[in-house]
């Protein structure tokens, strides 16, 4: 019975950590297509500047009087995503529009459930 459920606990977590690479991958593709450019950390000194930094999150930094977004990989592909406020406000864009699509095929798998008896309404 142990080991069955130590089993179980293994693959839940390999699907955790899978469905949280996807998450990440999808995040970085739409960053690539609004903009931001890939900086390979190819270097001793860029390897410890993404360590430096927080993984799978935005730093917003001013780099000779502009403002540049950074976002560190440091998992999927060991690089920077580097763009601008266009490219972040276009992600940004694209994040609401996909959340909205999202909620609203949910909303539409809900309302073609059959509820039998309970029908839409029932709580009225």
């Amino acid at each position: 019975m142990l080991q069955i459920r130590s089993t179980l606990a293994a693959i839940a977590a390999c699907i955790a950590v899978a469905a949280c690479a996807a998450q990440v991958q999808n995040k970085e593709n739409m960053l690539a297509a609004a903009g931001f450019t890939v900086v390979p950390a190819n270097t001793p000194e860029r390897q410890t500047s993404l360590a430096s930094l927080p993984p799978h999150k935005f730093v917003r930094q001013v780099r000779n009087n502009m403002v540049v977004f950074i976002y560190a990989d440091p998992t999927i592909c060991d690089c920077l995503y580097v763009g601008n406020q266009a490219a972040y406000d276009r992600y940004r864009s694209e994040v609401f529009a996909k959340n909205l699509a999202n909620e609203q095929q949910l909303t539409a798998q809900i309302n073609e459930m059959n509820w039998g008896p309970w029908g839409p309404g029932w709580y009225y």
